[in-house]
């Protein structure tokens, strides 16, 4: 009884690393350009954004919600920021600032309204997803927004002096310090675990859920200032199904969709076995549709997995 007991312990703790090793292997072997540095650099880039996001829909599956909405933020901060410039009304120093007000109004809106008007955080976001979604196609008038010049370009490869693959380590690292060592972090998994004992002890577990809101209103604006730099052009629909993307990277990192249990390394890990699964299969001539498939198929494995 101990044996089984241990090994389920360890497969729910580490699997998700598991899964990656073993992905990482079968890649190696699928295809030789995949250890190529210039893949693996690619892979790394294309996974800023992806990651970004998925870090902030972390903090609301915790608490035992969702932001379905990260995806219209994402489009909505991309296409303010790429018209603030293309206008010259904005240099980049602004653009940030931009991006850092958007994300927190945002976020800010969902948390309040969840945790104050005690709606589900599935419906508010759903409805804020169709809102903010709208009033960017308004701002643009449904049309593609492009900066001329190399003002993004630049920003895509270098943010305040360093590469943005080591920007985006930094910011990984400086969560997951956040997460293990300081009381924000342990509260936030408290509130998701049981929110009426948190509120009996004292602690105003709504102030805690506005946050998670903003953290990922925040992570979602920077995603979408990273993904339209790339290309220095922006839509309304920049970071359309990015959502679903996030929840599968937390779900595969093994968060729980009832709240109480996530964490930073291991969403991170899932969004990068995401990214292995889409490479190897564009490397080998897959097509999109069922690279949707092999996604939907690894999110019920994940669950199981995690079910043990």
């Amino acid at each position: 009884m101990t044996k089984q007991f241990n090994l389920k312990r360890f497969l729910l703790n580490y699997n998700v690393f598991l899964i990656f090793g073993i992905l990482f292997i079968v890649c190696s072997f699928a295809s030789k350009n995949f250890l190529l540095p210039v893949n693996l650099l690619n892979i790394g880039l294309q996974q800023c954004y992806p990651i970004f996001v998925a870090i902030g829909m972390l903090f609301p599956i915790i608490i035992g919600t969702i932001d379905l909405s990260v995806g219209s933020i994402m489009g909505f901060t991309a296409s303010v920021v790429c018209m603030s410039i293309s206008q010259g009304n904005a240099n980049l120093p602004m653009a940030v600032g931009i991006t850092l007000l958007t994300g927190l109004l945002w976020g800010m809106v969902n948390g309040v309204i969840v945790a104050y008007c005690n709606m589900p955080g599935f419906v508010v976001t759903l409805a804020t997803l169709t809102i903010i979604k709208g009033i960017a196609l308004v701002l643009t008038k449904g049309s593609t927004v492009r900066v001329e010049g190399d003002i993004l370009l630049n920003l895509s490869k270098r943010a305040f002096g360093y590469p943005v693959i080591i920007i985006t380590i930094i910011v990984i690292i400086l969560f997951i310090l956040m997460q293990r060592y300081t009381t924000f972090g342990r509260i936030i998994l408290a509130v998701g675990s049981n929110r009426n004992a948190v509120e009996l002890s004292g602690i105003r577990s709504k102030r805690y859920i506005v946050a998670a809101y903003i953290i990922s209103g925040v992570m979602s604006a920077f995603a979408g200032l990273w993904l339209c730099c790339r290309t220095s052009t922006a839509s309304a629909v920049l970071g359309k199904g990015s959502e679903l993307n996030a929840v599968a990277a937390c779900v595969l990192g093994g968060a729980s969709l009832s709240g109480g249990r996530g964490s930073v390394l291991k969403v991170v890990t899932g969004a990068l076995c995401i990214a292995m699964i889409g490479n190897i299969m564009n490397l080998l001539g897959v097509g999109a549709y069922t690279q949707e498939i092999i996604q939907g198929v690894l999110i019920i494995f994940a669950v199981l997995l995690y079910g043990i």
